[in-house]
């Protein structure tokens, strides 16, 4: 009776070891960062500066609900938040139907701010495939990165 009862505290132990370990735990699109851009550089290739392996990346209006991103990138995830104000960045890059980096918020609070306009325009935002023309201008305000193009 005493080896199954020890057996269940291990296996409870385990289970919650595991538990922790998944909550601290930062997911792939957490980690993945945009770098940092030189005060000199007046032009980048959005590839450039995102050092993580992508083949989509979908720009969305503010407001726009969580149920359409899901929809429109075909991939649910958990951490994603709505937009609640104008000139927010509400930015998902995707890696064969993957989320790999996701940014949200404001450009003063995130340090850059991705401005992306292209003919491949949905119903709320914009998408740009790899193989697009990725040349951005770089524009500076208040210690502020802006890409745009």
């Amino acid at each position: 009776m005493k080896s199954k009862k020890r057996v269940w505290i291990i296996a409870i132990g385990l289970i919650c070891i595991a538990i922790f370990i998944n909550l601290l735990k930062k997911d792939l699109w957490d980690e993945n960062e945009v770098l940092s851009i030189g005060q000199s550089v007046e032009a980048i290739n959005l590839s450039d500066v995102t050092p993580f392996d992508w083949d989509v990346v979908y720009s969305f209006n503010p407001y726009t609900p969580k149920d359409y991103i899901y929809e429109t990138v075909g991939y649910k995830w958990d951490t994603i938040s709505e937009t609640v104000n104008e000139g927010m960045n509400q930015i998902v890059f995707l890696k064969d139907g993957k989320v790999v980096c996701y940014l949200y918020g404001y450009p003063e609070n995130n340090g850059y701010g991705i401005s992306l306009e292209s003919e491949n325009y949905k119903d709320a935002g914009y998408m740009l495939n790899i193989k697009d023309d990725l040349n951005f201008q770089v524009e500076r305000s208040d210690n502020v990165v802006y890409l745009r193009n």
